[in-house]
């Protein structure tokens, strides 16, 4: 009888289960409800040094609590980081990306990389090709991102992943500057290819900071294989309007078959300062008057933000920047924080209201 039992037991599991696997009830993956438009995400690329300095962090009922854990704790369902090639500091080469990822990866959230094909920053304004490559002539240098964007895919797995950052004049200059237009879009193509030969389900982000002219830049890429536009926006570089961040978003729509997600945002919760470090934002007329600089300020910014970047199906989430990059270093630090202020942590290192947007 028990064994009947047993059996009848398995014989219900199983076609429960392929039921299920008919059912269009069945749970979404995270990433699939990503794509469904409540993406939730941090960019914390700084907390190794963080977690380095044995700063006590604290969640908002003022308990010691590590920020990855805050944060899962709280509705954040990705987490950004940025990737470089062979970096003075080990906080974001390779090695430390792929350990910090697979402990993301075991809190069930995703990892988005913003991956800048450099050794150090890139935006606008740098787009420093790699040491190691750049003696490299065009063919070589595509071969590299094709082998580089490969082993970023099959050792670390992202969710997604950033075909450069803020690559508004290009990436990998001189070869991929954007008056190379041709060689700028064969060397994208390549890390696209090499994401789609070796993992189907990543999706491909390309990243321009702001959203001024973002219409005619996605409008000389679109013929390449990406899925998603990726947008930045802060205030006091991209313009003091909102609503002109909305229009922007709205023509894009318009114009391309693609999912659109303002991966860099930050507001600050106060103007003052703890370390000694000069902070990016230290006057009203760097932010948005219609938000204060305090801590329900940040928060009615970010649900702002929220709000516009799911207004559509099309829209799916944001990501804060610099949330994680506390005045770790302490007060007197003068090569610490210039972020201290527009953190998700307040100078007590306590999480800040903010969190109730991610929830």
């Amino acid at each position: 009888m028990r064994l009947n039992y047993k059996f009848c037991i398995f014989l219900f599991q199983l076609i429960f289960l392929l039921s299920c696997e008919n059912s269009d009830d069945r749970e979404t993956s995270v990433n699939e409800e990503v794509t469904s438009g409540i993406l939730k995400g941090m960019d914390i690329s700084f907390l190794p040094e963080v977690r380095n300095s044995n700063v006590v962090v604290k969640n908002r009922s003022g308990e010691i609590e590590d920020i990855l854990v805050t944060a899962s704790e709280n509705g954040v369902n990705t987490i950004r980081l940025r990737l470089w090639k062979n970096p003075l500091s080990t906080t974001s080469g390779f090695r430390r990306v792929k350990q910090l990822s697979d402990e993301i990866h075991n809190f069930d959230l995703n990892v988005l990389l913003s991956v800048h094909y450099s050794d150090t920053w890139a935006d606008p304004g740098n787009q420093e090709t790699p040491a190691v490559w750049q003696n490299a002539d065009y063919e070589t240098l595509k071969d590299s991102v094709y082998d580089y964007t490969k082993r970023i895919i099959e050792d670390i797995q992202p969710e997604y992943i950033q075909i450069g950052n803020e690559i508004n004049s290009g990436f990998l200059h001189p070869i991929g500057h954007i008056d190379q237009m041709n060689q700028m879009k064969e060397l994208i193509g390549q890390g696209i290819q090499a994401v789609r030969n070796t993992d189907e389900q990543t999706k491909i982000i390309l990243h321009f900071a702001g959203h001024e002219n973002s219409d005619s830049f996605f409008y000389q890429l679109n013929a390449l294989d990406f899925d998603i536009i990726g947008l930045s926006y802060y205030p006091m570089w991209h313009g003091k309007s909102l609503a002109a961040l909305d229009n922007s978003i709205d023509r894009l729509e318009t114009n391309y078959d693609k999912k659109i997600l303002l991966v860099e945002t930050a507001y600050p919760f106060t103007l003052d300062w703890f370390d000694q470090t000069n902070n990016i934002i230290g006057s009203e007329g760097q932010i948005l008057s219609e938000f204060e600089p305090t801590p329900q300020g940040q928060k009615a910014y970010f649900l702002q933000i929220k709000s516009i970047m799911n207004a559509s199906e099309n829209r799916i989430g944001f990501m804060s920047w610099g949330s994680e990059w506390i005045a770790f270093k302490g007060e007197n630090a003068t090569n610490g924080s210039p972020y201290e202020n527009q953190a998700f942590w307040d100078f007590e290192h306590q999480a800040l209201p903010v969190f109730d947007v991610f929830e």
